[in-house]
């Protein structure tokens, strides 16, 4: 069975960090790019980072750049996304997702998602 499965998340003050896995299990990773996400309060869903498959080519969302970091341990089938200086507009449910063919953060393109682990920034 395809499965992809977050963990990571919880409450942590502004300024904090947290780090985020994302396992997979099903499939190898290896030949698919994965997409961060993240969806707030009242909000729609939004594209954080993505990294490829084929180079380990990375975007982030302005809202992030310079604070998370995407990475690939293919070995043990994960993706990391490491999360520094945390705001309180941080605060969401995050979900992290696969695709097989291209990279980016169109969320159609995902074929296979996780089920979300949450992030609360809080003082």
């Amino acid at each position: 069975q395809v499965q992809l499965v977050e963990s990571g998340g919880g409450l942590v003050q502004p300024g904090g960090s947290l780090r985020l896995s994302c396992a997979a299990s099903g499939f190898t990773l290896d030949y698919y790019a994965i997409g961060w996400f993240r969806q707030a309060p009242g909000k729609e869903r939004e594209g954080v980072s993505c990294i490829s498959s084929t180079d380990g080519s990375t975007y982030y969302a302005d809202s992030v750049r310079g604070r998370f970091t995407i990475s690939r341990d293919n070995t043990k089938n994960t993706v990391t996304l490491h999360m520094r200086s945390l705001k309180l507009e941080d605060t969401a449910v995050y979900y992290c997702a696969g695709r097989h063919k291209g990279w980016g953060l169109k969320e159609d393109e995902y074929d296979y998602w996780g089920q979300g682990t949450q992030v609360t920034v809080s003082s």
